[in-house]
């Protein structure tokens, strides 16, 4: 079968297990579709949502409605972080983390106190 036939939830399924492997996480069951466990990956802080492209793209549109969605899901859930998740395509699987600035201002002040620690 070539990458071209298979199917979008194929794609997203290998780019929720590798997000789920780099964070120490574990999947959710039916990628959150279920009544009380949203998001595709979580932890017990972090809420992550997964975002996969099908064909090789110079830009992604993020829409603010899965944003709202996942801060919704995240507070349901009682995890204090949440990320959505993004590639450019199924050539270049890196995939890119959106934060919002709360979250992204934590990790700031975590990296500053470990490098004052050294």
């Amino acid at each position: 079968m070539t990458n071209n036939k298979k199917s979008t939830r194929y794609y997203s399924s290998r780019q929720e297990k590798h997000i789920a492997k780099v964070t120490g996480s574990k999947l959710q069951p039916n990628s959150g579709a279920t009544l009380f466990r949203k998001g595709d990956v979580s932890n017990n802080e972090w809420l992550f949502e997964a975002k996969t492209c099908m064909k090789e793209q110079d830009s992604f549109s993020i829409k603010k409605e899965w944003l709202d969605k996942l801060k919704q899901e995240s507070f349901a859930m009682n995890k204090e972080f949440y990320a959505l998740i993004f590639n450019f395509g199924l050539k270049n699987n890196e995939n890119y983390y959106i934060l919002n600035e709360k979250i992204f201002k934590q990790i700031l002040s975590l990296l500053e106190e470990l490098e004052n620690d050294k």
